[in-house]
C-alpha cells in the first residue's frame, strides 16, 4: 500500500503538524493567556522533547500559522492566532475573496463552484486525458489575441541576442522580486526589504521561521541557475529535476526527495482533488507533460502550459507550485522576454485558479490570473528598463570574452600588474586596437564594481571572491 504523505493546500509546505506532539505543544501554549517562551515549554511536564526537537516543531507550527511567534532569542514568545483552538487542524481555507477585478465572468462562475464546502464539491481523481487533449500547436489554453498582447508588452528589443540576455541585464531586480513574490504566495512573511536584506547581504530577518529563510535563499539559487544555464535550460528532466531540488533543499523531510520524482501518494487537504499515486504513471505523465511543453512553439503558451500541468500532476512530494511558477519563466528567458515576477499578484486569486485546474480541468481562472500577472511584471521592468538605460553595446558583442577576462582574473587571484599583462593578452583576440583598449577598461570597471551580489554573473563562488580581494587589498 503507497504510504501517504499529506500536505496542506497553502502553503505548498513540506511540514505536517498534526498529531500529539503538535497538539501538546498547542494546549500549553494556549494555557499561559500573554505567551509561552521556549523556557515555558521546554520545562512543561507536559511536554518531553529534545531542545533540538521542541524547536523544529515550533519552526514548523510558526510556518503553517497555527502559532505565531513574537520577540527575538530568549524574549521570543509564542501565541496561538487569533480564534484559534489547540485541535484545530491547519488545512486550506478558501481565502475572502480579493476586491481585485483579475477575473472576467467566466472564471468567476469557476471560482464560486471551487469556493462551495468541500461536502458540496465531488471527489475527482487525475485526468489523464485532460493532457492527452493537449495537442502542442493545435490546442491553445491562451487565445491567439491574448497571445499577441503578452508579446507587445513582454518584448524588449533583443530578441536576436543569445538566450538570457535580458534577464543577466535585471538579474538582481529580479532575484528580489521573484523570490519575495514567489515565496509570498506560500505564505511567507518576510517583506520585500527583509527579502532584500537576505539576498544582498545574507541578514536574516528577525522573528521569521528558519523554514522561510531557507525558502527565499532556495529561490535565488534556483533563479541564478536559470540565469547561468540560460542557452541549455528547457522543459527535460535535467532542468526540471534540478529546479525542484534547488528549491526543495533543506526543506523536504527526506533529503533524497529533492529533484527526485514521487514514489509515494500525496493529499492535498482543502480540495477534493486527489493526485496520482502509481510512480510508474506519475513518471510516464510527467514525461509526456514535458514532451508537449517542448513541443510548443510560443513561449507564452509554454509558460502557461507548465503552470497548468505541473501542480496538476503533482510529480514531486512538495514544492510543486514553486517549480512551476520558475519554470513559466524557462521560455521567456529563452526569448528574452520580460521576465513574470507575480508581482502585486493576490494569494487568494492565485490559489482558487489552481484549484479551479484540481477540480474542473478548467483554466479560465488561473489563465486571468497569469495574463494579468504578466502585465503587472511588464509595466514593473518597462520602469527597470528606463532606470538601467540601454544596454551598451560593446558589452553585448564582447560579453563572453569579458566574462572569461573577469572571472580568469579573480581566479588567478590577480593583483593591478598580472591583471593588466591578463587583459592584455584576453584583448589581443579583438580586431582592433580601438576595441582592445575600450575592452580593457571595460573590464577594469567590471572588476572595480564587483561584490557579493553580482558575482554569480561571472559563475564566481563567494570563497573565490573574498579570495581576491583578500590578495588585492
Amino acid at each position: 500500500m503507497a504510504k501517504i504523505n499529506s500536505a496542506t493546500f497553502m502553503p505548498d509546505s513540506a511540514t505536517e503538524t498534526s498529531g500529539p506532539e503538535f497538539d501538546a505543544i498547542l494546549q500549553v501554549v494556549a494555557e499561559q493567556p500573554s505567551g509561552a517562551t521556549f523556557s515555558d515549554l521546554a520545562s512543561h511536564k507536559k511536554l518531553r522533547l529534545s531542545t533540538r526537537t521542541l524547536q523544529r516543531r515550533l519552526e514548523r507550527l510558526v510556518a503553517e500559522k497555527r502559532l505565531i511567534a513574537e520577540g527575538v532569542t530568549k524574549a521570543r514568545r509564542y501565541h496561538l492566532p487569533a480564534k484559534s483552538t489547540p485541535q484545530a487542524e491547519t488545512r486550506f481555507v478558501a481565502a475572502k475573496p480579493s476586491a481585485s477585478t483579475v477575473f472576467g465572468a467566466e472564471a468567476q462562475k469557476l471560482r464560486a463552484l471551487i469556493r462551495r464546502p468541500l461536502t458540496q464539491r465531488t471527489p475527482v481523481g487525475y485526468q489523464g486525458r485532460f493532457l492527452e487533449s493537449y495537442q502542442p500547436n493545435k490546442t491553445f489554453y491562451l487565445p491567439a489575441a491574448t497571445r499577441k498582447q503578452l508579446l507587445q508588452s513582454g518584448q524588449v528589443g533583443l530578441s536576436e541576442l543569445p538566450a538570457g540576455t535580458y534577464l543577466r541585464q535585471v538579474l538582481q531586480r529580479l532575484l528580489v522580486d521573484l523570490s519575495w513574490n514567489s515565496s509570498r504566495l506560500e505564505g511567507n512573511t518576510y517583506s520585500l526589504l527583509e527579502t532584500q536584506r537576505l539576498l544582498e547581504i545574507g541578514a536574516s530577518g528577525e522573528g521569521h521561521s528558519a523554514r522561510e529563510t531557507q525558502m527565499i535563499l532556495n529561490h535565488k539559487a534556483a533563479i541564478e541557475m536559470l540565469a547561468e544555464e540560460a542557452e541549455g535550460i528547457g522543459f527535460n528532466r535535467h532542468t526540471i529535476c534540478n529546479l525542484h531540488a534547488l528549491l526543495s533543499d533543506n526543506l523536504m523531510s527526506e533529503p533524497e526527495a529533492c529533484g527526485r520524482l514521487r514514489e509515494r501518494a500525496v493529499g492535498i487537504s482543502g480540495t477534493v482533488f486527489h493526485p496520482l499515486e502509481l510512480p510508474q504513471l506519475i513518471e510516464q505523465r510527467f514525461d509526456q507533460a514535458l514532451a508537449k511543453a517542448e513541443a510548443i512553439l510560443d513561449p507564452f503558451e509554454q509558460a502557461f502550459f507548465i503552470m497548468v500541468h505541473l501542480p496538476y500532476l503533482q510529480p514531486f512530494e512538495d514544492v510543486n507550485k514553486r517549480v512551476s511558477r520558475l519554470a513559466a519563466n524557462i521560455p521567456l528567458i529563452r526569448h528574452n522576454l520580460c521576465p513574470l515576477s507575480f508581482i502585486e499578484v493576490e494569494s487568494a486569486d492565485y490559489v482558487d485558479g489552481t484549484l479551479v485546474v484540481y477540480e474542473q480541468n478548467r483554466v479560465e481562472c488561473l489563465r486571468d490570473v497569469f495574463v494579468w500577472a504578466y502585465q503587472r511584471s511588464c509595466a514593473r521592468y518597462a520602469a527597470v528598463r528606463q532606470s538601467l538605460g540601454d544596454p551598451d553595446p560593446f558589452r553585448l558583442k564582447h560579453r563572453a570574452i569579458i566574462s572569461d577576462a573577469v572571472r580568469a582574473v579573480v581566479l588567478g587571484k590577480m593583483k593591478a600588474a598580472a591583471t593588466k599583462r591578463a587583459l592584455t593578452k584576453h584583448a589581443a583576440s579583438l580586431p582592433s586596437g580601438g576595441e582592445q583598449a575600450q575592452f580593457i577598461k571595460v573590464v577594469q570597471k567590471e572588476l572595480s564594481a564587483l561584490h557579493p551580489g553580482s558575482i554569480m554573473r561571472y559563475r564566481l563562488r563567494p570563497s573565490e571572491f573574498e579570495a581576491w580581494k583578500k590578495q588585492t587589498r
